[in-house]
């Protein structure tokens, strides 16, 4: 009966969407493939890869931090990661996309001493500028709990396993940890990807031309508005639905590789205790 009742209201969904003149899917054709909107796509996809990989390796950095034996890099990593995660994304580009209102200049230098190097802020952080430094920023905190979380799920005991093995803290962090962080760290972090990707669309309110902004110059012209949303929200779930195969074949690649298993360890435990 549940069945019945899914389907049936499947077909009138699919029903409505083909039928209702008001979808003008001649328009969406139309403008599909507009070469405004494919260069947008390119710019939306450019910084999601931009800022993915920024925050992967500066989260990285601040994950470690945070795990680090040293009291003040883990403090400065836990406040890094509060002020950033509290702040919404949208209001982070709006301050960096006005920074210039706050900082007309930007000199590097010697504190109370003389300058080297000085900027103009309007001229150095442009839109694009602006975008790629707030998401990198937000998405950092959130990317460095990430990484922390996996690498610490993965047991005490592999480390110690390795160590009787006679591997170096590089390999078993290269060989063992990581590996086994991977597969704790790839879901949520290509989920987080996803997010980035739909996210970038907020760089709209400071007229960076991505995909979204490019859709609202088009309709802002011919009044076609739905039909120019229904464009963005296709290209948009395309290319969710490439990420997310690309996740779901790297998480089945990391589950089938092993690492240390429990009986090899314990014959080394064992040839180290009978000598």
């Amino acid at each position: 009966m549940a069945n019945a009742v899914i389907l049936l209201l499947a077909a009138m969904a699919v029903s409505t969407i083909l039928t209702n003149p008001r979808f003008e899917w001649g328009t969406v054709g139309k403008y599909f493939f507009e070469i405004r909107i494919i260069k947008g796509i390119g710019v939306s996809l450019g910084m999601t890869a931009v800022t993915m990989l920024l925050s992967l390796a500066l989260g990285t950095v601040v994950a470690l931090m945070r795990m680090g034996s040293s009291r003040l890099m883990a403090t400065v990593a836990a406040a890094f990661i509060w002020v950033f995660r509290s702040i919404p994304m949208l209001v982070q580009l709006l301050f960096w996309y006005n920074l210039a209102a706050l900082f007309p200049t930007l000199s590097l230098g010697i504190p109370w001493g003389p300058r080297f190097v000085t900027f103009d802020s309007n001229s150095l952080l442009g839109p694009l500028t602006a975008a790629v430094i707030g998401l990198t920023l937000h998405e950092t905190a959130y990317i460095a709990e990430l990484i922390r979380s996996g690498l610490l799920a993965v047991p005490d005991g592999q480390r110690q396993a390795a160590a009787t093995l006679g591997l170096t803290p590089g390999q078993t962090f290269f060989r063992i940890t990581l590996p086994q962080a991977l597969r704790v760290i790839v879901p949520p972090l290509g989920n987080e990807l996803i997010s980035l990707l739909k996210a970038t669309s907020l760089v709209s309110v400071i007229s960076l031309a991505d995909l979204l902004y490019s859709v609202q110059l088009i309709y802002a012209k011919n009044f076609q508005t739905v039909p120019l949303l229904i464009v963005a929200a296709i290209w948009y779930m395309i290319i969710t639905g490439l990420i997310t195969l690309l996740q779901q074949r790297l998480e089945r690649r990391l589950s089938r590789h092993t690492l240390i298993p429990a009986d090899r360890a314990g014959k080394a435990k064992g040839s180290e205790h009978s000598l």
